[in-house]
């Protein structure tokens, strides 16, 4: 048998099992964070003395933890918003030191305020505001919660 009578023996269902996992391995998912709910019910600590906490020692500097940005803004306040963008749900929200300090997901361009607004219209289609969570400071012990 031939190498073109072979592949064309095989057909559509063996090339798309062979194509398959390819085609999911680049998927821009994978790429670029995934698709994810918002947080909800959030209430926890960060032990600004543990190691996990340590990029939150710096201004502007910031920590992901239970799919929330925690960050030290430019002005030493703790401040915390969903990691989750409002665009389309990734979860790839950061803080960047930009314009003063803002929450960025690098998916599409969506920037939010530190109060959440949006900042940019993206794909035509605007981001709404991510939500934001209450700071509380107790010695070392930081509280973040609805």
């Amino acid at each position: 048998m031939e190498r073109k009578e072979f592949l064309r023996s095989l057909g559509a269902g063996a090339a798309f099992a062979l194509a398959f996992p390819c085609l999911q391995g680049c998927s821009k998912d994978e790429a670029n964070g995934n698709i994810v709910e918002e947080p909800t019910g959030v209430d926890f600590t960060v032990d600004l003395n543990a190691a996990e906490a340590a990029n939150l020692a710096n201004n502007g500097g910031f920590i992901l933890k239970n799919l929330v940005v925690i960050a030290k803004n430019l002005e030493g306040e703790f401040i915390a918003a969903s990691q989750v963008c409002s665009h389309e749900s990734y979860d790839q929200v950061r803080f960047v030191n930009q314009s003063g300090g803002i929450f960025y997901c690098d998916v599409h361009g969506s920037r939010f305020d530190q109060d959440g607004t949006p900042l940019n219209q993206v794909d035509s289609a605007p981001a709404k505001a991510i939500k934001v969570y209450n700071t509380e400071l107790n010695g070392s012990i930081l509280r973040i919660y609805e």
